[in-house]
C-alpha cells in the first residue's frame, strides 16, 4: 500500500496510509501489534475519531475556554523546559579519541570472564549417582557412555557436554562446583534443583582483556550519556547564581 494513498476524508482532510504509519510508530514496541490488516483498521478508525473531534472543538470554540488555556500554557512551558534541556545536551559529542583513552586508562573494568566447559550426567537420587561414579573412576564405563546412558539433560545426547559457560550462566550449586575443580577432574554428586550430577570440567579460559573494538559502541554510549548529565548540572548551577533559588 502506497504512503499517500487516502485512507478517508474528514471534513475535507485527508487521512493516508503515511499517517497510520506515523502513528503506529509513535507507539514504540507497543506499535508492532497493529502492523497487520485489522491493526490498521483500528488506527486508522482511531484518527477518524481524532479528527471529528478535532472538528466538533474547533465549531465550539473550545480554544477561548479559560480551562482549555491553562491546560495550553502547562503544555506550553513543558514544550519550553524539554526544548531547553535538549539544548544544553544536544552538542556534546565523545570522540573515539575520547573513548579509547577512557579504555585505556580504566583497563580494568574492560575485561573478559573466565569461562569454563564442562560436562555432566543428571539423575534423579544420590545413590544412583555414586553408583555411576564408582564405575567411571573404576574404568568400567567412560564418562561419556554413562551420560548418554543415564542422564536426564538433553546434554546426554553429547555425552554430557554443556559446552563453554561463564560465572553466574549456570545454578549456583553447579556454577561453584564448576570454577573449583582443576581440568580434568570429576566431582559429584552435586545436588541442584535439577536432582544429582557428576560433572567433569573439560576446559578452563582466564579472563583476557577485551579489545576496544568490542566495547566501542556501549562505551560512546555510556561516556556522552555521563557528559550530557555533567552538561546538563553545570547549566543548572549557572542558572542558580542568574535566577537565585529560596528554600
Amino acid at each position: 500500500m502506497e504512503n499517500n494513498q487516502v485512507l478517508a476524508v474528514v471534513g475535507g482532510k485527508q487521512i493516508t496510509n503515511a499517517d497510520v504509519d506515523t502513528m503506529i510508530a509513535s507507539m514504540g514496541q507497543q506499535g508492532q501489534a497493529y502492523m497487520n490488516p485489522q491493526g490498521k483498521a483500528m488506527i486508522l478508525e482511531e484518527l477518524i475519531a481524532q479528527r471529528l473531534l478535532l472538528l466538533d472543538a474547533t465549531r465550539n470554540l473550545y480554544e477561548r475556554e479559560p480551562a482549555f488555556k491553562e491546560q495550553l500554557a502547562r503544555l506550553k512551558d513543558d514544550l519550553l523546559i524539554n526544548y531547553a534541556a535538549h539544548k544544553v545536551v544536544s552538542g556534546v559529542r565523545v570522540t573515539d579519541d575520547e573513548a579509547k583513552q577512557y579504555f585505556e586508562e580504566h583497563a580494568e573494568q574492560f575485561m573478559g570472564q573466565e569461562q569454563v566447559s564442562a560436562s555432566h550426567i543428571l539423575v534423579d537420587s544420590e545413590d544412583k549417582a555414586n553408583e555411576l561414579l564408582a564405575k567411571i573412576n573404576a574404568g568400567e564405563i567412560s564418562f561419556e557412555d554413562a551420560a548418554r546412558e543415564n542422564s536426564s539433560c538433553p546434554s546426554s545426547q553429547m555425552g554430557g557436554s554443556l559446552g563453554e559457560f561463564g560465572r553466574g550462566q549456570m545454578v549456583p550449586e553447579f556454577d561453584a562446583a564448576c570454577f573449583e575443580m582443576e581440568v580434568g577432574e570429576v566431582r559429584g554428586p552435586v545436588q541442584t534443583q535439577f536432582g544429582y550430577h557428576l560433572i567433569r570440567l573439560d576446559g578452563k579460559k582466564a579472563a583476557e582483556p577485551m579489545h576496544f573494538g568490542d566495547v566501542r559502541e556501549a562505551l560512546l554510549r555510556q561516556l556522552t550519556m555521563e557528559k550530557q548529565q555533567a552538561a546538563y548540572r553545570s547549566k543548572i548551577n549557572q542558572l542558580k547564581i542568574l535566577y537565585p533559588v529560596e528554600r
